[in-house]
């Protein structure tokens, strides 16, 4: 298993009987100063930028959700840059779980 912070991937290098990455889906809990900041559609822009679809939204217990599709070394990669890259947001934790993308989504969105 492939450990991200306190993030654990049971799927991490998973690959189909023709050896392509298998498209990865997480769904993250983002805490801390995050909303009224910009930061969904920070999220939105940089999630564009890895070529990854899902969405971003706030929750009212001050959070923010997001989904996202996509290889997982950009799943990796979003993470990393939502955690640490923001220029206002102060981020204290991201509860992701990792699963098997569902490919539902098109591009990546804000929901309000």
């Amino acid at each position: 298993m492939k450990k991200i912070g306190m993030i654990v991937n049971p799927y991490a290098a998973a690959k189909n009987y023709t050896g392509e990455m298998i498209m990865k889906r997480i769904h993250a809990f983002v805490s801390g100063s995050v909303q009224g900041v910009f930061f969904r559609s920070f999220a939105r822009n940089e999630a564009a930028k890895l070529g990854l679809t899902g969405f971003a939204r706030n929750l009212d217990d001050g959070r923010v959700e997001i989904v996202a599709e996509g290889d997982e070394d950009k799943l990796t990669g979003l993470i990393e840059i939502l955690k640490t890259k923001h220029p206002i947001a102060q981020v204290e934790n991201i509860d992701a779980e990792w699963n098997e993308a569902k490919k539902e989504f098109n591009n990546f969105r804000i929901i309000h």
